[in-house]
């Protein structure tokens, strides 16, 4: 009797007992907003809202949140960056989405509307037009606002790119009209490839300008620092192919300093000033192992308050502590512990402030804080449908690599697990010179967590912020260096007992694609399976085929990158190195995508059949490019590699299954 009374106890208690898994459509799912601006009176919040693939200009009264205008774009076209350039007036830009690991394509075209929809006007657009709008009509400029300038409603200011060859375009600084459109030019840079820096009272200041060669003509990055004079002449203040120094302008505080970051071109980058008298840097901080990651910026969203830095978990130092904002901050950073704190934008007068907030397990939300009430509103959740306490935890750790070098990452411990011989999924970034894995809420990550697997992100030599030489390590490297670091941080899992030796799976896009062939092909028998996403599997594809490949410095990077010679780099492409590649594989990729086109998975898919080791399956999923952006598409994906990862390494939680309660 007893036996029955249990069973029939297990039967009602069950769905209580254990909560079902998170479905994987709300990993997928697009984030609530992506931007989030407050108009300069405080009346209108505007937001970019993604809308089934295409982002849309919601503006919403800040009393209530009610919906008063949306802005959709024709063609399948999304809204930009966007701007309040009154109390009542936004200007934005349209972009093209082309995949989720390569920035999205600006059109050229901007907008502005009214707050309430009202006086639409196409302010910059190209193709043909009637008689009353052809001055609006431009070729192949490109413009990006450099200043709303809050004393005058009526004007922005605006850099414009004219391009001018293969290797660069020319800078011109104009006045622009945000209802005429009708342009005034108030400067042109000195040379190519530059941007440009106001002054305090928004006049043309400082030019950075940017090379990609080398004196033998090699890929390299090198810049130059002008100073325009009171006549419109230039100034050369700093040459890094000659002093070493890689001097660069942030911008202008409320007060009139001009920041400033300084580097050797080897280590990382310091913060500071520039003495106006004399163009000579004065340094405000430096962390020797972290670049600036960012910066808290006060209300008047000019004055730096404090420099992030991020080896790990993001750390602020404040260097205004004297600031009114900066006592504001520290009281909001206290008031949300775990997490991180950030003023997203303030009215004018700085009273009301939207503050976000995010850690590793929370996607982040809103808040409007009241400045005269002392008082934070809550505004709305980032993805309300994910519960942060059902989260995985995320353990910042550094390592040593085998020739010494210091690393660092992120180990993603699912909910409820002790952290002990987890089946584990080693995911490097793209890239892979440059970007780098953050901390944050990552929603990949977090899908795999629910699932029961660890997951391992190591920012490898290469990766960005921790110092150009840091970076520059990666050239030449994509099959040693790089991969002796993933392989050393896999073992590193295995050595701390986080990871079972015997249930780990590589899996990455991009770059990350690659490594997913190339590390188990460097040492076979240390992964259980691979799956490589939007990869570069062969440099001769690459060379010849990616979008990287069609412009002069392009073809530089890639020669260096990838080998000056065909034998180097048929050396380094995972296509030739299939016969080591021995495990379970699945390949993925957009047949739109232009970076990685999917020749390379084809001709890898293509080397492994060869090789007498078929993909287990292969996506070549139509209309995506470089990551896939249609949720559908993502169902997909996502349910395969799940799949796929649940046959080698099983990696399933017990969440959800009633004999788990036995």
């Amino acid at each position: 009797m007893k036996k029955y009374l249990v069973a029939a106890l297990l039967l009602l208690t069950g769905p209580v007992m254990a909560e079902a898994p998170i479905p994987v459509e709300d990993f997928v799912r697009h984030a609530t907003y992506s931007t989030v601006k407050i108009s300069p009176d405080g009346e209108y919040l505007a937001m970019t809202v993604d809308r089934e693939g295409q982002d849309v200009l919601t503006v919403l009264r800040t009393k209530d949140l009610g919906v008063v205008n949306v802005n959709q774009l024709p063609n399948e076209k999304s809204v930009g960056s966007f701007y309040w350039v009154s109390a009542n007036r936004l200007m934005f830009n349209s972009i093209r989405k082309v995949g989720r690991y390569a920035q999205p394509f600006g059109t050229g075209e901007w907008y502005g509307v009214n707050a309430d929809g009202s006086q639409p006007r196409p302010l910059v657009f190209r193709g043909t037009r009637g008689a009353t709008e052809r001055g609006k009509q431009v070729g192949n400029e490109s413009f990006s606002l450099l200043d709303t300038l809050k004393d005058d409603p009526d004007n922005v200011i605006m850099s414009v790119n004219y391009p001018r060859s293969s290797e660069g375009a020319g800078t011109e600084v104009v006045l622009f009209d945000v209802i005429s459109a009708r342009r005034k030019s108030l400067g042109r840079a000195p040379r190519e490839n530059c941007s440009i820096a106001l002054d305090h009272d928004k006049s043309v200041r400082y030019a950075v300008c940017y090379d990609d060669e080398d004196a033998e003509g090699n890929f390299d990055t090198h810049n130059e620092l002008y100073e325009r004079q009171a006549d419109g002449s230039w100034t050369l203040l700093n040459s890094s192919k000659s002093s070493g120094k890689r001097l660069s302008v942030l911008g202008t505080s409320g007060d009139g300093r001009i920041y400033a970051t300084e580097s050797d071109g080897k280590g990382t980058e310091a913060f500071g000033i520039i003495d106006p008298a004399t163009g000579g840097f004065k340094r405000l901080f430096h962390d020797p192992v972290s670049d600036p990651s960012g910066y808290v910026v006060a209300t008047d969203n000019e004055t730096i308050l404090g420099v992030i830095t991020m080896p790990g978990a993001p750390r602020v130092t404040m260097v205004e502590e004297s600031h009114p904002d900066a006592e504001l901050y520290a009281s909001l950073a206290a008031s949300f512990p775990g997490r991180f704190v950030d003023f997203s934008s303030a009215t004018r007068d700085g009273n009301q402030v939207i503050v976000s907030v995010y850690s590793d397990s929370d996607p982040g939300e809103l808040y409007l804080y009241d400045r005269e009430a002392g008082k934070a509103r809550f505004l709305m959740r980032n993805r309300s449908w994910l519960d942060p306490s059902r989260m995985a935890s995320v353990k910042s750790f550094a390592m040593k690599s085998r020739d010494g070098l210091t690393l660092y990452g992120y180990l993603t411990i699912p909910k409820g697990s002790d952290g002990r011989d987890m089946p584990m999924i080693v995911n490097p970034h793209g890239g892979p010179m440059g970007p780098r894995d953050s901390w944050g809420f990552n929603s990949e990550a977090q899908m795999f967590a629910s699932r029961g697997y660890a997951v391992l992100q190591v920012n490898f030599r290469g990766s960005g912020g921790f110092g150009k030489g840091f970076e520059d390590m990666a050239y030449g490297q994509w099959d040693t260096g790089i991969m002796n670091d993933i392989l050393d941080a896999t073992h590193w899992a295995i050595n701390e007992g986080y990871a079972d030796k015997d249930r780990i799976c590589i899996y990455g896009a991009s770059f990350g694609g690659y490594a997913s062939m190339m590390a188990p092909a460097r040492e076979p028998g240390l992964y259980s399976c691979a799956f490589g996403y939007v990869g570069a599997y062969d440099a001769e594809i690459q060379m010849t085929k990616s979008d990287t490949s069609d412009r002069e410095g392009g073809r530089r990077y890639l020669y260096r990158a990838l080998g000056a010679t065909k034998e180097e780099r048929s050396a380094m492409s995972p296509v030739n190195h299939a016969d080591k590649i021995t495990l379970p594989v699945y390949l993925a990729a957009g047949a739109r995508d232009a970076r990685c086109p999917p020749e390379n998975t084809e001709a890898m898919s293509a080397a492994l059949t060869a090789a007498g080791n078929p993909p287990e399956g292969m996506i070549i999923q139509s209309g995506e490019m470089h990551g896939f952006y249609k949720e559908e598409n993502n169902l997909r994906l996502y349910t395969e590699m799940l799949a796929f990862f649940d046959r080698h390494i099983g990696g399933k939680s017990n969440v959800g299954d009633p004999a788990a309660s036995e």
